[in-house]
Order: structure tokens, then sequence, then C-alpha cells
């Protein structure tokens, strides 16, 4: 590894890795943990993805200036400027996927960096496996996944189908008739079942629906949301509230 502070590029994926198909997207780690941050290389490089590694703030924010990564792994405890001050300053210029990783798992901590505009995080110590798992899916959900890659366009989840090419939601065999901003929730939450929203992420997803739209009027198209897919909409099992973060929905795919 070089010094602190100089991004390392990595190409192909190194003799003896494991490649699993094509290379995905360049992916920019910014660690100040020198071997943490060797071991998330090299579980990107096995995945089929691309690396630079940076070990500060003001680092990760001239490697994401020039080489404009499709996806940001950002550690919150990085001298110089720390993860939430890059965060801030990612998006105010761009849209680059972030995911966070923290060691401080106060709710604090955790509602400000997704305030920020981190479209994940986790808190340490985590598996590698977990991480690359997380990585995949941010970068599914942005559109930033392997180039000739085709999704099915019906995502499932807790007895919730999806489609989002016809735009219809079907529960348990029936069809829901869902507003644009309920829809756009559900789409979401259906295609990561378990991950805790909060109302602000939420929010986003609607922000082109009805930008007159607030943190409050989630709760309201979650309540309605309940009315159509729960069996008793006042004891939810599906579309559950996750106290002082969000909500999320629960049921395997």
């Amino acid at each position: 590894m070089s010094g602190r502070g100089k991004p390392l590029t990595h190409g192909p994926v190194q003799p003896g890795a494991l490649s699993i198909g094509p290379v995905c997207a360049h992916v920019m780690v910014a660690e100040d943990d020198e071997k943490q941050a060797e071991l998330i290389r090299r579980s990107l490089l096995s995945e089929g993805h691309t690396a630079t590694v940076v070990h500060d703030g003001g680092a990760a924010l001239e490697a994401a200036r020039q080489r404009r990564p499709d996806l940001v792994v950002l550690d919150l405890m990085l001298p110089v400027i720390d993860g939430f001050g890059v965060c801030r300053a990612l998006r105010q210029n761009d849209d680059i996927p972030v995911l966070m990783l923290t060691a401080r798992s106060t709710e604090e901590d955790v509602l400000l960096g997704l305030e920020l505009g981190a479209d994940d995080y986790m808190t340490k110590p985590y598996s590698p496996r977990e991480l690359m798992a997380r990585i995949r899916t941010v970068l599914r959900r942005s559109g930033r996944q392997a180039a000739g890659h085709r999704e099915d366009p019906v995502v499932r989840a807790a007895g919730i189908a999806v489609d989002r090419v016809r735009h219809e939601v079907v529960c348990d065999g029936s069809p829901v008739d869902c507003t644009p901003a309920e829809y756009e929730i559900l789409l979401a939450m259906t295609a990561e079942p378990e991950r805790v929203f909060s109302r602000q992420q939420l929010l986003h997803r609607t922000r082109g629906i009805d930008r007159a739209s607030t943190e409050r009027a989630v709760d309201v198209h979650i309540m309605n949301l309940r009315r159509k897919i729960e069996a008793d909409p006042r004891r939810p099992v599906r579309l559950l509230t996750v106290f002082g973060v969000g909500y999320k929905l629960s049921g395997d795919r």
C-alpha cells in the first residue's frame, strides 16, 4: 500500500482471486485503517469489481472528483475531513451512492448519516461477506450494476409483488390500488426486505411526485399502505415501525 492520502487504483483481478464475472463497478474505499481497507479491497476484487483506496477525507473527495466511482464505501472516523463531511460534500455535487461504515452505532450517528444522504450503513465489526452483499444491493438499486445484466422487472417480498414495467402491485395474489407515492415507497421496501428506511429516505423516493411532501406525509403513506396490505392495519406484520429510525418491510423474498 502507498502512504496515507494517495489513492490506489487496481484494475484486473489478481492471480488466484476468485472471479465471478466481468468487472461490475469501480468502488472507492475511504478507510484510515490500512488492514481493514486492504481486506475490503481484496473482497471487492474477488467480486469482480475494481477499487480505489484512500485513507483520509480530503483524498476521498479528490479521488471522487477525478475517478468518478460507482460507489463509495466511507468510514465515518476519517482524518482531515470526517465521513460526515465527505458525505455532505459528495451530496452537494453528485449522486454517487454512499455506504457508510461506523464503529459508533448510536442512533444519532446513524440518523445523521442517513439524513446527509448515505444510501446504507454498516456498524463495525462486520463480515466481508455481508459488506459485499450490501454493496451489490446498493449498486443494483442505483442502476450501476454490470453492463448487460437484466433484472426481473418484478420484485417480491412478504407476499407482495411489485411490477416495475406495468407499474402494478399484487399482495397475496390480489391487485392493490396504490397512489404514485405509495407505489414508490413500496417498491423501495420490497426491493430490500428487512432494510430499515428512515422517513427522509422514503421521502426522497417521492420527491419527484410531490415536492411539497414532508416527513410527516411519509407516516400517512405508511398508514394508508397498511390498510391495503395488512390483515389488521392496527397490528401490522409486514410493514413495521422501527422506533426512532423509520420503517421496514418484514419478510423473505
